[in-house]
């Protein structure tokens, strides 16, 4: 009796577990009871669709399982040349989970991580802060072929969506045998990396950095590599004076040294190490510049780049570290790790105020509080951690393209500015709002909404996050005393200054607001306003930085400011004509308390007031 109660997602999933060893070493591989699946296509494509999920990454795994779950038929589709599920996790080898962790752990709120549903699922199958490649790719092939209702379309060679009257209606798709297919839909989510089908199907988007004023701009991609022979005793070596984890690792920030063969395209940052089951690590350390995600000839290039650069890195290591030694060199990922492309244009754009806020959304789909991470750019350009938000909400607006009807955006293209999206680009949150796509899905068609429509009525979503939380995510916010930047009067200069990249605060928030401000801070806010707001600074001249650590004044501050602005005036310091030009808040010049040496908070307050007064932007 107990097992014909049992759906076919129960089975195979019972299936899994049993069959995965109930203990076992590092140095024994769980492939001994499990061989790796493979993902064929269904032979017979319907015409018709409830919902077309492309993107066979974790997102649209996810998308796809939820909207079947919720008696929609899905057709799964994969445009990458791809023989598994998993994506970037287990073709691009990224086997180290960056968490949403919970702000609060206790008997009320009892998982360390947000959002809970079928990412927690999965997490469950896959066990650790990083996972085995070939586990993971199971149990995303068992959770998947679990789900009756999914249809499956692997490696075609094109998937383009069909339009009509400014909404999609089904996707023409041309499968691996050359057939050419049109395929109709009620709905369609587009998981790809790059938000593929919603910019072919006329959303509008920003590319990398264009809206901090850097357009040709975007975070270096990766290629990760591994490294075989690793035993305990070699894995407690490694783990030694860094941090680490039974499965992670992370540290060694004098990597950073190593000299590149190709010092203009290569970089080293700290190692990110993730353990495997077979005695292997994979390790996300590679930085590689100047690949265009679009372009297929920038990435073939960029992996010929990392693949030639992999042993020698590792020779670097064997060297240089004595847990590394005895170990081999095991190749590179089949794919490259891209972080950010496209920034598609939603009906919300998440900002950094929403994360500094640790704001809710009416319409919250999901929760994000992983630390915003952003990459380096260049070779000679630093990366950092701008800041480490406590809990913010994703709204369902923001994965609901302008323009264009009929269509979600899930994963790292959604609609997020750039320096939020160093947070909310995280897979686990990608999952998340993959999930509550499918059942927005359902919703829609029930109540025959638009996603336009649905993402305007409160009702709607009042009912869509009912629906998550019976499903299994956790959409609570945690109670958390508001975070010590916040309460002081510096709070909204800083929240400019951040806005603006030109505040980062680290894993701490910590933003030395009360240290003197130096010219070379300076430069930067003004160089930062020229490339955001070129109309408005004219002046292409630049900040002389032969002195950039010397300690700032007033008076040199606004005659900077005028300067770049273009502006002129007769008599009277720069001071004086910003404050009858009312650029300035008077009460703003009274709570300065040394006029001739500003602190970092005091030079904040003073730009964001000008930005405020004369360009007439306000971050809040």
């Amino acid at each position: 009796m107990l097992f014909r109660r049992l759906t076919r997602s129960s089975l195979l999933i019972l299936a899994f577990l049993i069959l995965l060893p109930q203990s076992q070493s590092f140095g024994e591989s769980y492939r001994t009871y499990l061989k790796p699946l493979t993902i064929k296509s269904t032979k017979t494509i319907k015409p018709t669709y409830d919902v077309i999920v492309a993107g066979t990454d974790p997102e649209g795994i996810v998308a796809a399982i939820s909207a079947a779950r919720n008696n929609l038929k899905v057709l799964l589709v994969d445009g990458k040349n791809r023989r598994k599920l998993g994506g970037l996790m287990t073709l691009g080898w990224l086997n180290t989970l960056d968490l949403n962790k919970s702000p609060v752990v206790n008997k009320k709120y009892p998982s360390p991580y947000l959002n809970g549903g079928i990412f927690q699922e999965w997490f469950n199958l896959i066990e650790g802060t990083s996972f085995d490649v070939e586990r993971a790719t199971n149990a995303f092939h068992n959770l998947t072929l679990s789900e009756p209702n999914i249809d499956i379309l692997m490696n075609v060679k094109v998937m383009q969506p069909v339009v009509a009257n400014n909404a999609v209606t089904g996707m023409r798709i041309v499968k691996e045998d050359g057939k050419e297919i049109n395929v109709n839909a009620v709905s369609i989510i587009d998981a790809t990396q790059d938000a593929d089908i919603a910019a072919a199907a006329g959303a509008p988007f920003t590319w990398g950095w264009k809206d901090i004023g850097e357009p040709n701009a975007q975070m270096a991609v990766t290629l990760v590599f591994k490294l075989s022979g690793v035993t305990d005793a070699i894995w407690q070596e490694l783990s030694h004076k860094v941090g680490s984890d039974s499965r992670s690792i992370w540290g060694y920030k004098e990597v950073k040294k190593y000299q590149s063969s190709n010092p203009t395209r290569v970089k080293m940052r700290g190692l990110n190490i993730g353990r495997e089951d077979n005695g292997t690590i994979l390790i996300n350390s590679m930085q590689i510049y100047g690949v265009n995600p679009l372009d297929p000839a920038s990435v073939q290039e960029g992996m010929r780049i990392g693949a030639k650069e992999a042993p020698l890195i590792v020779d670097y290591l064997k060297k240089n570290y004595k847990g590394f030694r005895k170990l081999k060199y095991a190749g590179v990922a089949p794919e490259l790790y891209i972080r950010e492309s496209r920034h598609i244009e939603g009906e919300y754009r998440l900002t950094m105020a929403d994360l500094m806020n640790n704001r809710d959304q009416w319409d919250a789909i999901a929760y994000g509080s992983y630390e915003v991470d952003i990459q380096s750019i260049a070779y000679n350009i630093g990366g950092s951690v701008v800041m480490h938000p406590m809990q913010y909400g994703v709204p369902f607006r923001s994965i609901v393209p302008k323009k264009v009807d009929g269509l979600l955006v899930v994963g790292r293209s959604a609609s997020f500015d750039t320096l939020p999206h160093g947070s909310a680009r995280v897979i686990p949150l990608g999952m998340a709002t993959g999930e509550a796509a499918g059942v927005a899905a359902k919703l829609a068609k029930e109540r025959k909404l638009t996603f336009r429509q649905l993402s305007k009525s409160k009702e709607s979503i009042e009912e869509l996050q009912n629906r998550l939380t019976k499903q299994g995510m956790d959409l609570r916010v945690r109670p958390f005393e508001k975070p010590e930047y916040m309460k002081g009067s510096a709070y909204p200069g800083l929240l400019t200054a951040v806005s603006l990249y030109v505040a980062t605060g680290g894993y701490e928030n910590a933003w030395k607001l009360d240290e003197p401000a130096k010219k070379k801070k300076l430069a930067n806010i003004i160089n930062r306003l020229k490339k955001m707001y070129p109309d408005k600074f004219p002046n292409k001249q630049s900040f002389d930085h032969s002195t950039k650590e010397e300690p700032i004044s007033l008076d040199l501050l606004t005659s900077r400011i005028t300067e770049v602005a273009g502006m002129t005036h007769k008599g009277g310091s720069s001071t004086d004509f910003m404050l009858r030009s009312k650029w300035l808040n008077k009460k703003t010049l009274d709570e300065i308390k040394n006029k001739d040496r500003l602190t970092v908070g005091e030079l904040y307050k003073l730009i964001r007031d000008f930005m405020d007064y004369y360009l007439h932007v306000t971050f809040k």
